[in-house]
């Protein structure tokens, strides 16, 4: 079993995966982006009818299941953001401080409403 201890040693295993395979004819931004939605759906599904405390509360294969479907939605993302040249520490450094501006601590703290909803 391999160990990855960074997200650009995952996206290098990605890369050369989907090259042994002779994927990346198939992975568009087009077709990653609907596979990650398609990951994201399978991830909803094991939550769909469970009230809000059974959702933090996870038998042991429904958790193993959820983890599962987890990594598939990152892989993805880390696959789209290669194909796509994005540098995810500074698009993350940028996003991270646009949400900042967007939702300062003094107007949103405790409120789950959206930045255009609270101004």
């Amino acid at each position: 079993m391999k160990h990855f201890d960074t997200l650009h040693n995952i996206t290098q295993y990605l890369e050369a995966f989907a090259q042994e395979r002779d994927w990346e004819q198939f992975h568009s931004p087009k077709n990653l982006s609907m596979a990650l939605s398609v990951e994201c759906s399978e991830l909803m599904e094991h939550f769909q009818w469970l009230t809000e405390e059974a959702s933090g509360t996870l038998d042991n294969h429904t958790h193993q299941a959820v983890s599962e479907e987890v990594v598939d939605v990152l892989l993805y993302t880390l696959r789209l953001a290669s194909v796509l040249n994005i540098d995810l520490p500074t698009a993350i450094a940028h996003k991270t401080h646009k949400n900042e501006q967007k939702y300062p601590i003094d107007k949103v703290k405790g409120s789950a409403k959206k930045y255009n909803q609270y101004e």
